[in-house]
């Protein structure tokens, strides 16, 4: 693929500044490839929705499958919408709405400071965890009954499906064979909810069949927490529901130096995708040029790599790890520059 069409939300508070600095590494790492990647930016997010009153504009899924590659989203909230309604809409509407199934979250530790176990390497961080990303506690299936009284009652529905459950472990599953891993963990809590993840039990032992040089092991996500801190080397792909999946990978990302490190993929196999750092619009820091670009830079890596620019992502990637082990970073991982300074000696990195 010669041409690259990405669409680009900035979103809300910081998300703003971290996905210009992603862009400006984009474009770099292209331009020393001699390569081009055509960049239209959409300003969906707080500012439109207070203007117009409009989260997700119609169609606005099928638009975006029909005229690019892929989406490069920034972070979305804003305190002057308290209920959050565009970022949900707009978020969770495209993972829905697009059917991206996969949320593709890798840790992976690139410099031994940035991890608060003592004595951790960065080969003792380096894993995968895949999200379930379309069922789960975030189908918002719920409601309240005699709300605001003292008898109010209030609901959410679990749901897993048997088809949303195979996919997910598959797709975990086909990964670890083709990138050398040689273990799988699905996490659950079936000794509880003895209904929907019973049935993860049921298709993870199922797939595994399927899979016999791949070690398959079951852990409660409690005790997988608990294993995260204790030893994350002895995990390699990790598969979960999407409610433990959101819980567990904020955990790892501890371990990588922070969210400002963290980067994600919203992935339907074969059909667009979203990359997204996994961090908050964090307000009170928008405009201040103090929020870590690394989870952007690193998810627009992501991208290109899913897209087929492997090249390209592991370059990007490299040029982040170096700007970490020379200390061109921002305060949240010891540094002293700011979102821009960095953002720009990692885009000139990629054109040395």
């Amino acid at each position: 693929m010669s041409d690259l069409r990405v669409a680009v939300v900035p979103g809300d508070g910081i998300g703003v500044e971290v996905i210009a600095e992603a862009v400006k590494a984009l474009t770099a790492v292209a331009n020393a490839a001699g390569k081009a990647i055509r960049m239209t930016p959409f300003d969906w997010g707080a500012e439109r929705y207070l203007k117009s009153g409009v989260t997700l504009p119609p169609d606005s899924a099928a638009m975006l499958e029909g005229a690019f590659d892929a989406v490069l989203l920034g972070a979305m909230g804003d305190p002057r919408v308290p209920d959050n309604r565009h970022a949900a809409d707009i978020l969770l509407g495209l993972r829905f709405e697009l059917d991206l199934y996969v949320n593709y979250r890798p840790i992976r530790l690139l410099h031994e400071r940035l991890c608060p176990l003592k004595g951790a390497r960065p080969e003792d961080v380096d894993f995968v965890v895949f999200r379930e990303n379309t069922e789960g506690l975030y189908v918002m299936m719920g409601g309240h009954f005699k709300k605001g009284t003292a008898d109010e009652v209030a609901t959410e529905v679990d749901l897993n499906t048997r088809k949303g459950v195979e996919r997910i472990v598959r797709h975990a599953f086909a990964f670890a064979e083709r990138s050398g891993r040689g273990r799988v963990v699905m996490a659950d809590k079936s000794n509880v909810l003895i209904h929907a993840h019973e049935l993860w039990q049921r298709v993870f032992n199922a797939v595994a069949v399927e899979y016999p040089k791949i070690e398959a092991r079951h852990l409660y996500v409690d005790n997988l927490a608990l294993q995260l801190v204790r030893e994350p080397s002895q995990f390699e792909v990790i598969v979960t529901s999407n409610m433990f999946g959101d819980i567990v990978t904020d955990l790892a990302a501890g371990l990588q130096g922070g969210l400002g490190m963290a980067a994600s993929g919203n992935i339907h196999p074969g059909r667009l995708s979203l990359f997204e750092p996994v961090h908050g619009s964090s307000p009170p820091l928008a405009g201040k040029n103090v929020a870590n670009p690394m989870g952007a830079i690193l998810a627009a890596g992501l991208m290109l790599e899913h897209l087929g620019w492997t090249e390209e992502g592991e370059r990007l990637e490299s040029a982040v790890r170096w700007a970490v082990a020379s200390e061109n970073t921002t305060a949240d991982i010891g540094g002293s520059r700011g979102t821009r300074e960095v953002g720009d000696a990692i885009a000139s990195r990629l054109l040395a």
